[in-house]
């Protein structure tokens, strides 16, 4: 079962942690140039498996993409190769931008 973030809870997160959180942004670089969150990595889904080293099991790690479908999927990925502490933010950037930051450019 893979956890739910929502926007708000990550906001609620960036704005009173001391140690940020990892950012999994896993849309492609494309949608990235369009818009991002501050400090996320950019991984494409589809490198996943082959950059599994650059990832920590042990830290908690968000994952993102446009709407929430694919960092979902990622997160099933992860979780069935040892990773545990995972979070999918639900709604993805689009839900960011329209619920956190609306001056936030879309596509």
């Amino acid at each position: 079962m893979v956890r739910q973030m929502s926007v708000q809870e990550l906001k609620t997160e960036l704005d009173t942690t001391k140690k940020q959180p990892f950012i999994l942004d896993v849309r492609e670089p494309w949608e990235c140039q369009i818009c991002a969150l501050p400090n996320s990595i950019n991984i494409p889904m589809g490198q996943i498996p082959a950059r599994l080293g650059e990832l920590d099991p042990d830290q908690e790690i968000i994952v993102l993409c446009h709407h929430g479908i694919r960092s979902y999927q990622v997160c099933n990925f992860l979780q069935s190769n040892g990773f545990d502490n995972l979070y999918n933010l639900k709604g993805g950037i689009d839900a960011w931008s329209k619920e956190i930051d609306p001056a936030m450019q879309t596509y």
